[in-house]
């Protein structure tokens, strides 16, 4: 709380010394936060109706509420549901890309919020789980996207967060661009709990944050190390989800 007075205090010399602008088009802003009203419009937001195991849109197809979607048909996931913030479109790929790679850490709250108001209501206690990184990639990045934004949506939904419930135990390639077999090949062994975190998952009910879900292949791989590890349910909440045929 004083943190949050802290920031309020000084926010007008903040706006003074870096005037607020969109982060996307550059366009000035009256507050240091969120988007100007052109690039908001641009985001792709979900809609209903949507399957009702992993949240895929249906669009205007008419289907009724608890349809399963043809995918989930043929192979139910293993997951408890998919939450994403937006669909993976121009301006999602914009805001990620500054976010992860071009070091705007700054822009945390901002995804989290998109994200944690499309959760739906959590029955329950919950605790935030990252995606992890290799300590490779965290050494050369300076931090891991997923577990900012796994703190910021735990402030906002008041769940507990454990940043360090999952470890990457070896690097992985590129998976973009690889079949369903080559992806499952690169992740076997490489995602695991973390040996001290063993208790806190056990019986747990987990929201497993990342930044975009492309083919599911990552979030598949933690996903089957926490049910493995005795989590009583995995929900997946992303901030951008790959669904071209959603657009």
């Amino acid at each position: 709380m004083a943190s949050v007075k802290l920031l309020q205090a000084v926010s007008p010399l903040i706006d003074l010394v870096y005037p607020p602008r969109c982060p996307l088009c550059g366009e000035g802003l009256a507050m240091q936060q969120g988007l100007c009203g052109t690039c908001w419009g641009e985001l792709a937001i979900p809609g209903e109706p949507a399957c009702a195991t992993c949240q895929r849109p249906f669009g205007d197809s008419g289907v009724l509420d608890g349809a399963i979607c043809a995918p989930c048909l043929a192979n139910p996931p293993r997951h408890d549901g998919v939450t994403a913030g937006t669909l993976y479109n121009d301006a999602a790929r914009k805001l990620v890309l500054s976010y992860k790679h071009g070091g705007r850490i700054a822009l945390a709250p901002m995804l989290a919020r998109l994200m944690a108001a499309r959760l739906p209501v959590l029955e329950g206690d919950w605790i935030a789980v990252p995606v992890p990184l290799h300590r490779m990639r965290l050494w050369k990045r300076g931090f891991n996207q997923s577990a900012l934004l796994a703190r910021e949506v735990a402030r906002l939904r008041g769940t507990g967060l454990c940043v360090d419930g999952l470890t990457r135990r070896k690097a992985t390639v590129p998976l973009g661009g690889l079949g369903k077999t080559a992806r499952a090949r690169a992740l076997s062994g490489a995602i695991a709990i973390t040996r001290a975190r063993s208790d806190t998952i056990q019986g747990a009910q987990i929201l497993l944050v990342d930044d975009v879900v492309t083919s599911g292949a990552t979030s598949d791989a933690c996903v089957r190390a926490l049910k493995q590890g005795g989590a009583s349910a995995v929900r997946i909440v992303c901030f951008a989800r790959v669904l071209d045929e959603a657009l």
